[in-house]
């Protein structure tokens, strides 16, 4: 078994070097190029759009409000990757890490947009709901098998996922004396509660914790950069530096090379925000919206708030406290915790990222949640769907005695199966995408 998992890893760190590089920054690269780089040209336009009317009802047809299925997205998006998933990518990768991920980003703004356009005009009703997502779209493509593809690798790779978000908060809850498995115990019982309710319940749920457990997060964090401000030039040295240049071992750091930092900053960057992996376009699919574009202008504002803002808080509060260099890769997860300690104290900053951690990993859980079922009905019916309800609610215990740093290997090759057909079936359906925001842009009169 320990042989497996070792050339699974290997193979692991190989896809996510070159192969990835290409498939998932080249083929946003080719997007955006598409699409006129309109995520800069218009970014005052799509904040508008965005922020600006987080808490209009909208028009045309769905199921939840716009709002709603962004931040339902956002659920799954703004996750433990951002506080778990940045100090892994840093332990493993340095703090140039943290620019791979802001490249992701950039680029894959316009790869969501794409993916989110496709959901919403290939979604289909469902009694009174509305799905879509890959699944459906990619149907679509030259390759329709693509679609059942994908639908396979997620049902399969939310097991591994959903372990890696709940050993995040075990990590963390033990940092203030809570046992692992009462910590797994709290965190099965919240997600069977909601996720029982189907995608209206969980859109009101997340839309009132989503917004909650990101302004708590994000305030801690502040203060405590504030706290170190002198510190913070030499963090955005040391981020741009180590991008391009190995970094050395210092502390519990064993080093790490420039494709270390690539390959790792893609990985989370790519987990976290999941642009290029097509799944946050499940709950937008759902949307009650007028347009597939102005849907997909949704994606830009995930990644902004989620890579942009939250993970670099966190990216940031590791390295102006040094905590990156104290901590080792198998107890990563309790970085943040540990940072918010040293400056808020056992009991309030262990008890603040602990709840972070438990909300946003609630959050991520219960959608996922859904998105497997919707693969699992998508390949072999609704009866079906239930039984993964189940095996995704183990999957929570499973996570308990796995290492944290190989689970996370393993997750990610998981994805690269996910973002490969997806991205080749977005790639090539780009024609259809750049008529989708022609038209809404000519629609709102707009130059590009």
């Amino acid at each position: 078994m320990n042989a497996i998992v070792d050339i699974l890893v290997k193979f692991s760190d190989w896809i996510w070097g070159y192969p990835m590089l290409v498939l998932l920054v080249g083929g946003g690269v080719i997007i955006t190029i598409r699409l006129n780089f309109f995520q800069f040209t218009h970014l005052g336009y799509i904040l508008k759009e965005t922020f600006g009317k987080m808490f209009k009802k909208g028009d045309g047809e769905g199921t939840v409000t716009a709002f709603q299925a962004a931040v339902a997205a956002l659920a799954s998006t703004i996750g433990a990757s951002n506080i778990v998933g940045v100090p892994v990518a840093i332990a493993t990768g340095g703090p140039g890490a943290i620019f791979w991920m802001w490249l992701t980003a950039l680029v894959g703004c316009a790869t969501k947009f794409a993916e989110i356009s496709l959901a919403v005009k290939y979604r289909v009703k469902e009694g009174d709901v509305y799905v879509g997502g890959p699944m459906y779209y990619l149907r679509h493509s030259k390759i329709p098998v693509l679609g059942v593809l994908f639908a396979f690798f997620l049902m399969v790779e939310l097991v591994p996922s959903i372990s890696t978000q709940a050993l995040s908060f075990v990590q963390t809850a033990e940092t203030i004396k809570i046992p692992p498995y009462v910590a797994a115990a709290i965190l099965a019982v919240c997600v069977a509660l909601v996720v029982f309710g189907g995608i209206r319940k969980i859109a009101s749920f997340t839309e009132k914790l989503v917004p909650l457990m990101a302004v708590i997060y994000l305030i801690g964090g502040v203060i405590i950069i504030a706290l170190n401000i002198g510190r913070l030039p030499g963090a955005f040295a040391l981020i741009f530096k180590n991008a391009f240049t190995p970094t050395a071992a210092v502390g519990g750091f064993a080093g790490a090379a420039v494709a270390a930092g690539i390959r790792n900053g893609m990985s989370r960057g790519a987990y976290s925000n999941e642009a290029g992996m097509g799944t946050s376009s499940i709950a937008h699919a759902s949307a009650v919206t007028d347009h597939p574009g102005r849907q997909g202008l949704w994606g830009t504002f995930e990644i902004f708030v989620d890579t942009i803002i939250v993970c670099t808080i966190t990216g940031l509060v590791l390295l102006v406290t040094d905590m990156w260099t104290k901590i080792g890769i198998d107890k990563a997860a309790s970085m943040p915790s540990e940072a918010f300690k040293s400056v808020f104290g056992q009991n309030i900053g262990g008890g603040v990222v602990t709840l972070s951690i438990l909300m946003f990993v609630l959050s991520t859980v219960i959608v996922v949640t859904y998105y497997g079922e919707r693969q699992a009905a998508f390949l072999f019916g609704k009866k079906f769907s239930i039984f993964m309800r189940f095996v995704y609610i183990g999957a929570i215990f499973a996570g308990v005695t796995i290492n944290l740093g190989i689970l996370y290997k393993l997750l990610d090759l998981m994805l690269a199966c996910l973002i490969i057909p997806n991205m080749i079936g977005v790639l090539m359906m780009m024609g259809e995408v750049v008529e989708i925001k022609k038209d809404f842009f000519a629609k709102e009169h707009l130059n590009r």
